[in-house]
């Protein structure tokens, strides 16, 4: 279950072989400050193209809603079922009970913090599938897919309820996201969608007294590295987990990309028996090279206390380095005009080429042509040609890929 915060990432999540996205829109949902989010009139678009591509849709609507959002989360969910969006990804029980009166299949969101089977039983009067809290071991997940099929217990689909667990990107220092720090400082509610990333400062502790400074193992003590189960995936399907979500609806299109490849190969391997330790550090090493804060696994395995990121920010092995845009494409002789804007494009150079409709691909330089002459290297400001094996669309970006130092 690959994130979608935009066209470019929805399109990478069916290039890399998803079975289903998620997604937000406007303002009800858990990353409406993100700056990536699509809007009520895309239901219809988003719904499409997911049925092409064989992917179901999940919108969320997973904030706390006040009374004067109610019209508007009923509006979009009648919108949405019109549209035919798959399901909903709720916690609020407003917008619970109300997708279950527009007859749209519900999953409960992790915000509500599902932490055993009866709370699990409960829900399942409205919900098909629900995302377990993050905090759980392997052996508490075990045991509550274990209730599942001992007790028999049903979505309103008839089916038995499935579970869903996040495998794989950023988490939160508070328990199942239930964060208020950005209320505190800034009056902005991260369980209205407003997180701005406190926790991921750096904050010194003073002493008021003798005003002596500290700072613990000069660490980021509230920003935790990023979730990575890549390497003990065969133990949380083992335990019951049926649906693999990853986090990351604020991520670039080419994290979507990498981190979906990723997991499906995980999983065939599983599948086919052939998975081990060699696989999984290798399947590793490749999320390092998109967006991730340093990998831990989380609770899952039992740890008691988080691990924390010894740096700000993207702590990718590669470096993306934004070079030009498309301005054409010549179909017949399979050529892309490119306006460099940025830095100077060279033959050799590694390349991602991102857009709402190419989603991402991957080249490298094999020619350079200005006009009709053909060169190493194509300068800052200068109009070039490129030799590309797929159809580009105009305004496609073009980005330098190389290691991060």
């Amino acid at each position: 279950m690959a994130p979608a915060g935009n066209w470019a990432a929805l399109t990478a999540a069916a290039q890399a072989g998803a079975g289903s996205v998620y997604f937000g829109v406007g303002k009800l949902n858990m990353r409406a400050h993100a700056a990536h989010n699509f809007m009520q009139n895309d239901l219809q678009g988003v719904a499409s193209f997911c049925q092409k591509h064989h992917m179901r849709s999940y919108l969320t609507v997973n904030t706390i809603f006040y009374d004067q959002d109610l019209e508007v989360l009923k509006t979009l969910l009648k919108a949405a079922r019109q549209a035919g969006i798959s399901a909903v990804i709720a916690s609020d029980m407003a917008a619970i009970i109300e997708a279950r009166a527009q007859d749209l299949e519900v999953h409960i969101s992790t915000q509500l913090n599902v932490s055993n089977i009866e709370a699990l039983a409960f829900y399942a009067r409205y919900a098909d599938v629900v995302v377990l809290a993050r905090e759980l071991t392997l052996d508490q997940i075990r045991t509550i897919a274990r209730g599942v099929k001992e007790r028999c217990i049903k979505g309103p689909s008839g089916n038995l309820v499935r579970l869903e667990l996040f495998c794989h990107g950023a988490l939160c220092m508070a328990v199942s996201g239930k964060c208020y720090l950005s209320l505190h400082e800034y009056n902005k509610s991260a369980n209205r969608g407003s997180c701005y990333q406190i926790c991921r400062r750096a904050y010194t502790v003073r002493d008021s007294e003798t005003e002596a400074e500290l700072k613990v193992d000069n660490k980021y003590i509230m920003s935790p590295k990023d979730l990575c189960t890549v390497t003990f995936l065969d133990r949380i399907m083992d335990a019951g987990i049926e649906v693999l979500k990853i986090e990351g609806r604020a991520r670039s299109a080419e994290y979507v990309k990498t981190t979906v490849q990723v997991y499906s190969r995980a999983v065939d391997a599983v599948m086919e028996g052939t998975y081990s330790p060699v696989l999984a550090a290798e399947l590793e090493e490749r999320l390092k090279t998109v967006f991730n804060r340093g990998f831990w696994g989380g609770y899952y395995l039992g740890e008691k206390l988080g691990q924390w990121s010894n740096a700000y920010g993207n702590q990718a092995t590669q470096k993306k380095t934004y070079v030009a845009r498309v301005t054409n494409y010549f179909s017949k002789a399979g050529v892309a005009e490119l306006k460099v804007e940025a830095v100077p494009l060279h033959v050799g150079d590694k390349i991602l080429i991102i857009g709402p409709t190419t989603g991402v691909m991957e080249e490298t330089v094999s020619e350079i042509r200005l006009e009709d002459t053909s060169v190493q290297t194509a300068p800052q400001g200068s109009l070039c040609s490129i030799p590309v094996k797929e159809k580009l669309r105009r305004s496609d970006k073009i980005y330098r890929v190389g290691e991060a130092f």
